[in-house]
C-alpha cells in the first residue's frame, strides 16, 4: 500500500476524510465555545461589579 492508496481509502476517501474533518470541527468547537462563553461571563461580571461599586460609592456621599 502506497501513500496515494492510503489517501484514496479504497474509493471512499470523500466520505472518510469529510467525516474526519467534521469530527475535528466538532472537537474544536467543544473546546473553543466554552472558553469564549467563560470569557464573556468574566467580562460581564467585571462590568456589573464596577457598576455596583460606582453605585455604592455615590450613595455613601
Amino acid at each position: 500500500m502506497n501513500v496515494s492508496e492510503f489517501f484514496a481509502m479504497g474509493g471512499y476517501a470523500e466520505y472518510v476524510w469529510s467525516s474526519w474533518l467534521l469530527t475535528l470541527l466538532v472537537l474544536a468547537w467543544n473546546v473553543l465555545a466554552p472558553q469564549r462563553k467563560h470569557q464573556k461571563l468574566l467580562e460581564q461580571l467585571e462590568v456589573q461589579t464596577k457598576r455596583e461599586q460606582l453605585k455604592n460609592s455615590t450613595h455613601k456621599t
